[in-house]
């Protein structure tokens, strides 16, 4: 479909009604980066600016795929996750963008929105590729964060539910089940599409199974982002660390969020100084990080995202490494 983003003209009431009848529009520019909802920076005419979230159908690029069950990241986007998170890490003590309004009843436009402060452009990512030395004060301040959060405790696993107690349809199985079915579901999709993985399905496969027949069972779970990088992080200008894309925030175990940060971050990851973490949990994360980074690029490679071939070389960088690394 060819898709159609939102113009200034499409959100004149939603600034009359928020801002007032003698504010202007300026400029309306849809942020690079979202794959599941708009990101737009509106910006005012007396010279501050909001970014507004939209979540409809023609801001998604993903198609839709067959999931585990109780998988809490899959689809992780929405409206009401969004809201619940954003409390849940406010409660927390996490720095968050400030959620100004948020509508579900259509009142503006054919989808839900939200308006949230503008904390700047600057992405801890860029922070730590430009000026190392300027990064480590955020990275540490994002450390602090992610122990607060990896040390609030649930029993279960799961997705928060609109009361922030956990999902019911997420408290069955432990964490490295669900990882498990995951990885061998996104192996399956994958070995359909790529003969490399076709030829190396059941020795992948069993790689896998050992990781996770190597983990003991431990039943306490930690709040998690889910997909936490530093193109996920934005830095104010007086250089605090603010905490962005919330919808996959979930219980569980914190090992899947250090093997994400740990690639992720690259060297900078010290700086986190992160919690005790277990060997075995990391090993089984890392390794159906690298399955999830196949198949996820690969799909939304065949829609008309605008950046076919980043997605293209992303998966064929973690093809060579899913089959490097397999044992057995």
């Amino acid at each position: 479909m060819e898709r159609v983003f939102l113009q200034p003209e499409d959100v004149r009431e939603l600034v009359t009604d928020q801002f007032g009848v003698s504010c202007r529009i300026a400029a309306l520019d849809r942020l690079t980066g979202g794959t599941k909802k708009g990101v737009y920076r509106l910006s005012l005419d007396d010279q501050t600016s909001v970014i507004l979230y939209v979540w409809a159908a023609g801001e998604d690029y993903w198609p839709p795929l067959p999931a585990v069950p109780d998988d809490p990241f899959t689809d992780a986007s929405g409206a009401e996750l969004f809201a619940t998170n954003h409390a849940a890490l406010a409660a927390v003590n996490v720095r968050i963008p400030q959620l100004l309004m948020l509508d579900r009843d259509g009142r503006y436009l054919d989808a839900d929105i939200a308006l949230l402060e503008d904390a700047g452009a600057v992405k801890l990512e860029t922070l730590i590729e430009r000026d190392p030395v300027a990064a480590a004060t955020p990275l540490s301040m994002l450390g602090d964060a992610l122990r607060r959060m990896h040390t609030t405790f649930s029993s279960k696993c799961g997705r928060l539910a609109a009361t922030t107690a956990i999902a019911e349809a997420s408290q069955s199985r432990r964490a490295e089940d669900i990882i498990l079915d995951q990885a061998l579901s996104q192996l399956y999709a994958v070995a359909i599409r790529d003969p490399r993985l076709a030829t190396a399905h059941d020795r992948i496969a069993g790689h896998v199974r050992r990781l996770r027949d190597a983990i003991t069972d431990r039943q306490t779970y930690g709040l998690v982002h889910g997909e936490l990088g530093p193109d996920h992080v934005l830095v104010t200008p007086a250089g605090e660390p603010v905490m962005i894309d919330v919808e996959g925030l979930t219980y569980f175990d914190v090992e899947w969020e250090h093997a994400w940060l740990q690639m992720r971050f690259g060297d900078a990851y010290p700086l986190l100084r992160p919690v005790d973490l277990d060997p075995h949990r990391l090993a089984l994360y890392r390794y159906a990080q690298v399955l999830s980074l196949i198949e996820g690029p690969l799909r939304i490679a065949d829609t008309d995202f605008p950046d076919r071939q980043w997605m293209l070389d992303l998966a064929e960088r973690n093809i060579n490494k899913a089959l490097t690394d397999a044992t057995g």
